[in-house]
Protein backbone atom coordinates (compact mmCIF):
# COMPACT_ATOMS: atom_id res chain seq x y z
CA UNK A 1 0.00 0.00 0.00
CA UNK A 2 1.08 3.39 -1.08
CA UNK A 3 0.32 5.65 1.82
CA UNK A 4 2.09 8.34 0.21
CA UNK A 5 0.20 8.14 -3.03
CA UNK A 6 -2.95 8.06 -1.00
CA UNK A 7 -2.60 10.78 0.86
CA UNK A 8 -1.07 13.04 -2.03
CA UNK A 9 -4.30 12.17 -3.95
CA UNK A 10 -6.68 12.94 -0.94
CA UNK A 11 -4.95 16.58 -0.58
CA UNK A 12 -5.01 16.93 -4.34
CA UNK A 13 -8.72 15.92 -4.23
CA UNK A 14 -9.59 18.66 -1.75
CA UNK A 15 -7.37 21.44 -2.86
CA UNK A 16 -8.18 21.11 -6.43
CA UNK A 17 -11.80 21.75 -5.62
CA UNK A 18 -11.38 25.51 -5.23
CA UNK A 19 -8.01 25.86 -7.34
CA UNK A 20 -7.96 28.92 -9.10
CA UNK A 21 -10.53 30.96 -7.01
CA UNK A 22 -9.57 34.00 -5.31
CA UNK A 23 -10.46 32.54 -1.91
CA UNK A 24 -9.17 29.23 -2.39
CA UNK A 25 -9.44 27.13 0.54
CA UNK A 26 -11.95 29.29 2.52
CA UNK A 27 -14.81 28.79 0.43
CA UNK A 28 -14.84 24.78 2.18
CA UNK A 29 -15.56 27.24 5.16
CA UNK A 30 -17.99 29.22 2.96
CA UNK A 31 -20.34 26.61 1.48
CA UNK A 32 -21.15 24.78 4.12
CA UNK A 33 -21.78 28.06 6.42
CA UNK A 34 -24.23 29.25 3.93
CA UNK A 35 -26.07 25.45 3.49
CA UNK A 36 -25.96 25.73 7.67
CA UNK A 37 -27.41 29.04 8.06
CA UNK A 38 -30.15 28.44 5.46
CA UNK A 39 -31.86 25.44 6.81
CA UNK A 40 -31.32 27.01 10.18
CA UNK A 41 -33.03 30.08 8.99
CA UNK A 42 -35.77 28.85 6.34
CA UNK A 43 -36.90 25.99 8.91
CA UNK A 44 -36.67 27.20 12.19
CA UNK A 45 -37.81 31.15 11.96
CA UNK A 46 -39.78 31.34 8.17
CA UNK A 47 -41.14 27.89 8.28
CA UNK A 48 -41.54 27.23 11.39
CA UNK A 49 -40.91 23.71 11.45
CA UNK A 50 -40.98 21.95 14.55
CA UNK A 51 -40.06 18.57 16.00
CA UNK A 52 -42.95 16.60 17.73
CA UNK A 53 -42.77 17.20 21.66
CA UNK A 54 -40.23 20.21 20.64
CA UNK A 55 -40.84 24.25 21.22
CA UNK A 56 -37.20 25.07 19.87
CA UNK A 57 -37.22 27.46 17.26
CA UNK A 58 -34.16 25.65 16.02
CA UNK A 59 -35.00 21.93 17.19
CA UNK A 60 -36.25 20.89 13.30
CA UNK A 61 -33.24 22.53 11.77
CA UNK A 62 -30.69 20.83 13.91
CA UNK A 63 -32.67 17.85 13.04
CA UNK A 64 -32.13 18.56 9.68
CA UNK A 65 -28.60 19.05 9.54
CA UNK A 66 -27.32 16.97 12.13
CA UNK A 67 -28.56 13.61 9.20
CA UNK A 68 -27.76 16.22 5.74
CA UNK A 69 -23.79 16.29 7.26
CA UNK A 70 -22.97 12.73 7.90
CA UNK A 71 -25.37 11.67 4.88
CA UNK A 72 -23.64 13.87 2.55
CA UNK A 73 -20.20 12.73 3.52
CA UNK A 74 -21.57 8.94 3.48
CA UNK A 75 -23.36 9.08 -0.07
CA UNK A 76 -20.45 11.37 -1.49
CA UNK A 77 -17.71 8.81 -0.61
CA UNK A 78 -19.95 5.56 -2.10
CA UNK A 79 -20.47 7.72 -5.52
CA UNK A 80 -17.08 8.74 -5.67
CA UNK A 81 -15.54 5.35 -4.53
CA UNK A 82 -17.88 3.39 -7.18
CA UNK A 83 -15.76 5.00 -10.02
CA UNK A 84 -12.87 5.56 -8.79
CA UNK A 85 -11.30 3.32 -10.94
CA UNK A 86 -12.38 4.47 -14.12
CA UNK A 87 -11.94 8.44 -12.92
CA UNK A 88 -8.05 7.86 -12.12
CA UNK A 89 -7.41 5.01 -14.75
CA UNK A 90 -4.44 7.46 -16.43
CA UNK A 91 -2.42 6.93 -12.81
CA UNK A 92 -3.31 3.01 -12.68
CA UNK A 93 -1.97 3.07 -16.22
CA UNK A 94 1.38 4.76 -15.50
CA UNK A 95 2.12 3.42 -11.87
CA UNK A 96 1.68 0.01 -10.07
CA UNK A 97 -1.42 1.06 -7.83
CA UNK A 98 -2.85 -1.49 -5.23
CA UNK A 99 -6.27 -1.06 -6.38
CA UNK A 100 -8.15 -2.29 -3.13
CA UNK A 101 -6.45 1.12 -1.46
CA UNK A 102 -7.10 3.87 -3.96
CA UNK A 103 -10.71 4.64 -3.07
CA UNK A 104 -9.28 5.65 0.88
CA UNK A 105 -8.12 9.02 -0.82
CA UNK A 106 -11.75 9.60 -0.96
CA UNK A 107 -12.59 8.39 1.98
CA UNK A 108 -9.86 11.28 3.73
CA UNK A 109 -11.02 13.88 1.33
CA UNK A 110 -14.67 13.93 2.41
CA UNK A 111 -13.69 13.08 5.69
CA UNK A 112 -11.38 16.45 5.52
CA UNK A 113 -15.07 17.90 4.61
CA UNK A 114 -17.42 16.32 6.83
CA UNK A 115 -14.90 17.85 9.86
CA UNK A 116 -14.98 21.60 8.29
CA UNK A 117 -18.54 20.92 7.94
CA UNK A 118 -19.26 19.84 11.65
CA UNK A 119 -16.92 22.54 12.98
CA UNK A 120 -19.02 25.00 11.26
CA UNK A 121 -22.08 23.22 12.75
CA UNK A 122 -20.94 22.92 16.16
CA UNK A 123 -20.15 26.52 16.53
CA UNK A 124 -23.45 27.80 14.87
CA UNK A 125 -24.88 25.63 17.87
CA UNK A 126 -22.76 27.74 20.38
CA UNK A 127 -23.89 31.32 18.89
CA UNK A 128 -27.47 30.61 18.98
CA UNK A 129 -27.33 28.82 22.65
CA UNK A 130 -28.12 25.44 21.18
CA UNK A 131 -26.62 23.17 24.65
CA UNK A 132 -24.30 20.46 23.75
CA UNK A 133 -23.31 17.27 25.72
CA UNK A 134 -20.44 14.93 26.33
CA UNK A 135 -21.99 12.54 24.13
CA UNK A 136 -20.23 14.61 20.81
CA UNK A 137 -17.19 12.51 22.09
CA UNK A 138 -18.89 9.80 20.12
CA UNK A 139 -18.59 11.48 16.90
CA UNK A 140 -15.37 10.19 15.98
CA UNK A 141 -16.58 6.55 16.07
CA UNK A 142 -19.98 6.68 14.54
CA UNK A 143 -18.63 7.95 11.77
CA UNK A 144 -15.52 5.87 11.90
CA UNK A 145 -18.27 3.32 11.58
CA UNK A 146 -20.11 4.82 8.99
CA UNK A 147 -17.20 5.42 6.56
CA UNK A 148 -16.00 2.09 6.84
CA UNK A 149 -19.55 1.04 5.58
CA UNK A 150 -18.80 3.75 2.86
CA UNK A 151 -15.39 2.43 1.81
CA UNK A 152 -17.39 -1.17 1.30
CA UNK A 153 -20.00 -0.48 -0.25
CA UNK A 154 -18.22 1.89 -2.72
CA UNK A 155 -15.31 -0.60 -3.35
CA UNK A 156 -17.62 -3.38 -4.05
CA UNK A 157 -19.84 -1.15 -6.62
CA UNK A 158 -16.03 0.60 -8.08
CA UNK A 159 -15.63 -3.56 -9.15
CA UNK A 160 -18.47 -3.46 -11.25
CA UNK A 161 -19.04 -0.13 -12.61
CA UNK A 162 -15.85 -0.94 -14.50
CA UNK A 163 -17.68 -4.12 -16.61
CA UNK A 164 -20.59 -2.58 -16.11
CA UNK A 165 -20.47 1.65 -17.18
CA UNK A 166 -24.22 2.27 -16.51
CA UNK A 167 -24.35 0.96 -13.35
CA UNK A 168 -22.59 4.63 -11.67
CA UNK A 169 -25.90 5.72 -13.07
CA UNK A 170 -27.96 3.44 -11.63
CA UNK A 171 -25.59 4.21 -8.18
CA UNK A 172 -26.48 7.83 -8.50
CA UNK A 173 -30.43 7.23 -9.18
CA UNK A 174 -30.32 4.71 -6.18
CA UNK A 175 -28.62 7.29 -3.85
CA UNK A 176 -31.12 9.57 -4.00
CA UNK A 177 -34.25 6.83 -3.38
CA UNK A 178 -32.09 5.60 -0.22
CA UNK A 179 -32.26 9.51 1.15
CA UNK A 180 -35.82 9.37 1.06
CA UNK A 181 -35.96 5.75 2.66
CA UNK A 182 -33.97 7.16 5.41
CA UNK A 183 -35.23 9.60 8.31
CA UNK A 184 -33.31 12.94 7.71
CA UNK A 185 -36.67 15.02 6.44
CA UNK A 186 -38.93 13.65 8.68
CA UNK A 187 -38.51 11.51 12.51
CA UNK A 188 -39.32 7.70 12.60
CA UNK A 189 -41.48 7.75 14.53
CA UNK A 190 -44.12 9.46 12.46
CA UNK A 191 -44.11 6.36 10.07
CA UNK A 192 -47.03 3.97 10.47
CA UNK A 193 -45.53 0.59 11.75
CA UNK A 194 -45.44 -1.45 8.42
CA UNK A 195 -42.77 1.43 7.27
CA UNK A 196 -40.98 1.69 10.32
CA UNK A 197 -40.61 -2.59 10.07
CA UNK A 198 -39.27 -2.21 6.46
CA UNK A 199 -36.21 0.99 6.97
CA UNK A 200 -35.68 -1.02 9.82
CA UNK A 201 -33.69 -2.66 7.61
CA UNK A 202 -32.02 0.37 6.15
CA UNK A 203 -28.56 0.24 7.82
CA UNK A 204 -27.97 4.06 7.58
CA UNK A 205 -31.32 4.28 9.92
CA UNK A 206 -28.83 3.70 12.94
CA UNK A 207 -25.83 6.35 11.85
CA UNK A 208 -28.55 8.69 11.18
CA UNK A 209 -30.20 8.38 14.23
CA UNK A 210 -27.44 8.40 16.35
CA UNK A 211 -26.69 11.59 15.19
CA UNK A 212 -29.97 12.82 16.01
CA UNK A 213 -29.37 11.25 19.42
CA UNK A 214 -26.28 13.51 19.89
CA UNK A 215 -27.47 16.57 18.57
CA UNK A 216 -31.37 16.36 18.82
CA UNK A 217 -32.19 14.46 21.66
CA UNK A 218 -28.70 14.68 23.66
CA UNK A 219 -28.75 10.94 24.65
CA UNK A 220 -26.55 8.34 24.70
CA UNK A 221 -26.83 6.26 20.87
CA UNK A 222 -28.00 2.70 20.47
CA UNK A 223 -24.52 1.01 19.68
CA UNK A 224 -26.37 -2.19 19.28
CA UNK A 225 -27.24 -1.38 15.08
CA UNK A 226 -24.28 0.31 14.67
CA UNK A 227 -22.19 -2.74 15.78
CA UNK A 228 -24.48 -4.62 13.32
CA UNK A 229 -23.33 -2.33 10.37
CA UNK A 230 -19.37 -2.15 11.18
CA UNK A 231 -19.93 -6.45 11.17
CA UNK A 232 -21.85 -6.19 8.16
CA UNK A 233 -18.98 -3.89 6.28
CA UNK A 234 -16.47 -6.05 7.63
CA UNK A 235 -17.72 -9.02 6.08
CA UNK A 236 -18.17 -7.50 2.91
CA UNK A 237 -14.74 -5.87 2.50
CA UNK A 238 -14.08 -9.58 2.94
CA UNK A 239 -16.31 -10.36 0.06
CA UNK A 240 -14.84 -7.22 -1.91
CA UNK A 241 -11.46 -8.57 -1.59
CA UNK A 242 -11.99 -12.36 -2.95
CA UNK A 243 -13.92 -10.92 -5.99
CA UNK A 244 -11.54 -8.29 -6.48
CA UNK A 245 -9.03 -11.11 -6.31
CA UNK A 246 -10.83 -13.44 -8.84
CA UNK A 247 -11.33 -10.61 -11.42
CA UNK A 248 -8.05 -7.96 -10.98
CA UNK A 249 -6.42 -8.70 -14.68
CA UNK A 250 -9.99 -8.45 -15.83
CA UNK A 251 -10.99 -4.90 -14.09
CA UNK A 252 -7.17 -3.63 -14.84
CA UNK A 253 -7.48 -4.63 -18.59
CA UNK A 254 -11.13 -3.23 -19.05
CA UNK A 255 -9.78 -0.02 -17.17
Amino acid sequence: MNFSLILELAKRDFTERYSGSALGFLWSFVYPLINILIYMIIFGSMMGARLPGMSSVWGYGVYLIAGLVPWTAFANTVTRASTVFLDKKNIIAKIHVDLPTLPLFIVISESVTFVVTLTIFLLILLITGIPLSWYLALIPLIYFIQQVFAYALGFFLGIFVVFLRDLKEVVTIGFQIWFWFTPIVYTFDILPALAQQVLILNPMLSVVSAYHDIFVFQRMPSFFYLTLVLIGSVVLIVVDYVIYKKLEKDIRDFI
